[in-house]
């Protein structure tokens, strides 16, 4: 793993523009880089992110029918009571997912480690499968990069095949919060990979959508929502004020409503309560655990943290770094803290897709601070041999 420098492609703001891409930059600061790229050869890839993020993933599913029918464990990952069948019946009934984003620790010399699953609404979806790959081809046409360069990236045509795999018959809604640039493209864009499915699609936003006098979730000519990918969490839904008509027709969603245990940063102790020291995962306790006091370098993560917001790092029991927020009242966890990739661009996280049940893609952010959050930078990846 390299962090190289490469020539800018000329003209690719416009190009993002028309793609709609417009949050390239975003509140005046780069998102995108596009004058560098973190390099793989293939036996790294294939061994230290696409092996074990397969491996993670079998082991996330092994777990969720014990979550799920477990009171102890709903109540450290706070699910709400009222609506825990919601959460069970969804997986026995066993609602299809789409897909998510493991959020890797790997410095180039050793296995990599689980920092979090972004289970329900993961984003820079868009910019890993359409336009790094863009990036890629562009490079290779400009004698940049060797005609043999290749990506760990067949997300696209991925989600193409997961759409497939649902009825095509209702229309297939798409909700999200559309005043904000980047959730409205992401969301375009996974529409746009149900277009190519076969599905029938429209665009809500979630403030949009309505209940009628039988309690069933419906778009804006009143038609009922027989399915609806959401990018919004499921936390948050668990909260609203239509949250008790979800019994009813929360099957509709995709992510489904059992996806909210994975998305959980619960989830972590879990796994390694469930599979101690494996090698790609990291010590991690609930607060009230004993083990929590044995980690001197920590990562102290909230529950349903987004963005890194309210996460605070360790190193001898001192606070090393803290990020703002909103999150904690529903409590936190303890993970061992792993060190990032470090290079003269700051801190690299990997960000390993699955769809379906699938790894299928790589995407890179980086930041000058050791906690990854919302305007952190998203950055190309190619392999060479």
């Amino acid at each position: 793993m390299k962090r190289i420098t490469y020539p800018e492609r000329q003209g690719w703001r416009d190009k993002a523009r028309e793609v709609g891409f417009g949050f390239h930059e975003m509140y005046g600061e780069p998102y995108w880089l596009d004058d560098v790229a973190y390099t793989f050869t293939l036996q790294e890839i294939e061994e230290q992110v696409e092996a074990p993020s397969q491996e993670l993933h079998e082991m996330c599913m092994d777990l969720v029918g014990d979550i799920v029918t477990s009171e102890e464990a709903l109540d450290h990952l706070a699910i709400p009571e009222e609506l825990r069948d919601l959460v069970r019946d969804s997986w026995e009934r066993g609602d299809r997912h789409l897909y998510g984003r493991f959020d890797l620790a790997y410095d180039g010399a050793g296995p990599a480690k689980l920092l979090e699953y972004n289970a329900d609404t993961p984003t820079s979806v868009f910019e890993t499968a359409y336009f790094q790959y863009n990036w890629l081809i562009d490079q290779i046409a400009a004698g940049v990069l060797p005609q043999d360069a290749d990506q760990f990236n067949s997300l696209q045509e991925s989600l193409v095949e997961a759409f497939g795999q649902f009825s095509k018959e209702p229309i297939f809604h798409f909700a999200a919060m559309t005043d904000n640039e980047e959730d409205r493209g992401t969301t375009v864009y996974l529409m746009d990979c149900a277009v190519q499915a076969g599905h029938r699609v429209e665009l809500l936003d979630i403030g949009e959508i309505g209940v009628d006098a039988l309690g069933r979730f419906t778009d804006l000519q009143d038609r009922v929502i027989d399915r609806c990918f959401k990018l919004y969490p499921w936390e948050f839904m668990l909260r609203e004020n239509f949250a008790p008509y979800l019994p009813r027709s929360g099957r509709a969603f995709v992510e489904p409503a059992w996806k909210a245990v994975l998305s959980n940063k619960g989830l972590l102790p879990l796994l390694w309560k469930r599979y101690p020291n494996h090698p790609n995962l990291l010590p991690a306790f609930f607060t009230d655990d004993p083990g929590a006091s044995s980690l001197t370098n920590y990562v102290q993560k909230p529950l349903l943290s987004r963005e890194g917001e309210n996460v605070s790092i360790f190193t001898n029991g001192k606070e090393l770094a803290s990020a703002p927020g909103d999150y904690g009242a529903e409590g936190f966890v303890i993970q061992e803290y792993a060190p990032l990739f470090e290079s003269e661009g700051g801190f690299a996280v990997l960000g390993s897709w699955i769809v379906g049940d699938r790894a299928c893609g790589l995407g890179i952010r980086e930041d000058r601070s050791r906690i990854t959050a919302n305007l952190s930078r998203f950055v190309p990846h190619v392999i060479l041999d």
